[in-house]
């Protein structure tokens, strides 16, 4: 795995219960919280080693995903 989460692609659904937040609320705030999704023909992923740069960016390195639905983000 490469430093700071991998290149894996993460669906929404995946992301949202990583975070402890619903799916439509990762489609609707994916652009305000900068994450940059990747197309597979229409489908919305993202990589697994931008939600980790967000979470360490927005929480500080090592931060368990608990702490976004903490913060209510």
């Amino acid at each position: 795995m490469a430093q700071g989460g991998s290149y894996r692609l993460l669906t929404p659904a995946e992301v949202a219960e990583w975070l402890k937040v619903s799916e439509v609320t990762v489609k609707n705030k994916y652009r305000a919280w900068g994450l940059r999704p990747q197309k597979v023909g229409r489908l919305l992923r993202f990589r697994e080693r931008d939600v980790v740069a967000y979470l360490d960016g927005r929480y500080g390195p090592g931060a368990p995903a608990e702490w976004a639905q903490e913060r209510r983000i």
